[in-house]
């Protein structure tokens, strides 16, 4: 049941220039998937980070995108990253644990999140990293995703999960860092 450091990954889901500004709190959003991918580079734990259809919906956000190595990046035309195959085949994609933030809650990260659980992978939704144009339609999603398996966790639970013990060199950086 715990987020644990050697099965899981992070999946950030299309975090783009052109999309973000109609996101419903999508500063908080950014921020929470930045600090995120922060804290699992700290912990060497995968990042994977999707792109759709980026021609018409810009790149991944500079302050994300500028954290991340250009082979963790996967392009995708269809709303589930699943579909097309690639997030498996990335490096971390062959975990059995997805913690995922992204954008918007009800289109790509949903879709998904139900096929990540359809093909038997374990799902953390982070509630403040997961954004929707419409502050409903996020609610909805977080509760249709819930009702499929996934747990929806914050990005404290998540950190606090990775460290599992206090009293390490690892958690005080981490925590002077990021927990303060």
């Amino acid at each position: 049941m715990l987020i644990r450091t050697d099965r899981s990954v992070l999946l950030l889901v299309d975090l783009q220039e052109r999309l973000q500004p109609a996101i419903h709190e999508a500063e908080k959003v950014l921020e929470a998937s930045v600090w995120l991918t922060r804290v699992a580079q700290r912990l060497a734990i995968p990042v994977i980070c999707t792109e759709q259809y980026p021609q018409g919906l810009g790149p991944t956000m500079p302050a994300l995108r500028r954290l991340l190595p250009d082979d963790c990046v996967v392009e995708k035309i269809h709303f589930s990253a699943v579909a097309e195959g690639a997030l498996f085949r990335t490096a971390g994609g062959d975990r059995a644990q997805f913690v995922v933030a992204g954008t918007e809650a009800h289109v790509c990260v949903q879709q998904t999140v139900l096929d990540l659980i359809a093909a038997g992978r374990r799902v953390f939704v982070v509630d403040e990293a997961v954004g929707s144009r419409r502050s409903a339609d996020k609610a909805l999603a977080l509760e249709r995703m819930r009702g499929h398996g996934a747990d929806i966790v914050s990005r404290e639970m998540v950190a606090f999960e990775w460290l599992r013990q206090a009293g390490t060199d690892l958690f005080r950086g981490i925590s002077r860092e990021f927990l303060r």
